[in-house]
């Protein structure tokens, strides 16, 4: 089984002006794409490994060849990262969440403006490139974290909520080196319908 990058859900130049049509044919044309074929040839001598899904492979690294695990954690992480960042965007997003997870986030973080600040505060202090995430930890509470890389948090057994991804491929072109003003602009493209999904289905 081949991996592959899907075709965006909506046109480069739709999460204007808040993330440039250069930087989304960048991002998902040369890096998401990087990522993948880096995937399939590490994975290439390996047939027992080729049924399972980017996904099964984060969360069973240490079944995942010494040869090519870091190799598998960096490029199905990027995969499955990107993947998930071009589905929880959409083109005039934004507002606030709904339902359980508006009243979980309420719960855990005070309210949503303070949820706001804490994950901006946390993507603008990850060190170098990364990602911050809200995920559901095994209690079931949410959390705001950060990773290194293209670490993702299935790895840690963390089910990923949403994240942004403050590497400077996805934000530099427009912001330059002001990853705060792109950490405060990506609030206007979220797809809380799709966070919302993934939170229930978590």
């Amino acid at each position: 089984m081949k991996h592959e990058v899907t075709k965006l859900p909506y046109a480069y130049n739709a999460l204007e002006p808040y993330i440039s049509k250069e930087i989304m044919m960048l991002h998902n044309d040369k890096h998401h794409v990087a990522y993948v074929n880096n995937l399939n040839t590490a994975l290439e001598p390996y047939t027992d490994l080729a049924e399972k899904s980017a996904e099964e492979l984060l969360m069973n690294l240490d079944s995942v060849p010494e040869a090519i695990r870091t190799a598998v954690k960096n490029n199905a992480g990027g995969h499955v990262n990107h993947s998930m960042f071009w589905e929880i965007m959409k083109p005039a997003g934004g507002g606030e969440p709904s339902g359980v997870l508006a009243e979980e986030i309420a719960k855990h973080f005070g309210s949503f403006t303070d949820f706001q600040t804490k994950f901006n505060e946390a993507g603008a202090k990850r060190f170098g490139s990364g990602w911050v995430w809200l995920v559901k930890n095994k209690e079931g509470d949410l959390e705001i974290i950060s990773t290194a890389n293209q670490d993702n948090p299935m790895s840690d057994g963390l089910a990923p909520i949403m994240g942004n991804d403050v590497w400077e491929h996805a934000y530099y072109l427009q912001y330059k080196n002001v990853r705060p003003d792109y950490l405060k602009a990506w609030w206007n493209v979220v797809n809380w319908q799709e966070v919302e999904k993934r939170f229930t289905n978590s």
